[in-house]
């Protein structure tokens, strides 16, 4: 049986946290900014964590 592929979008999509968890970046940050706030753009550019619903389906094709 052959060996099981990763997602390569999502090897460069996500990363993994040293506890395990994994961070993604904020979506809405790539184009129609002048309408946004200069707040909301700043607070984009932090990155988060999957939320835990997600988590499982970000595990399977990161492997």
């Amino acid at each position: 049986m052959p060996k099981m592929k990763s997602n390569k979008g999502a090897r460069k999509t996500f990363a993994r946290t040293a506890s395990g968890k994994f961070k993604r970046r904020k979506a809405y940050k790539s184009h129609i900014l002048t309408s946004k706030s200069t707040k909301r753009k700043r607070n984009l550019r932090q990155s988060t964590l999957v939320s835990a619903g997600d988590e499982k389906r970000v595990k399977i094709m990161m492997q």
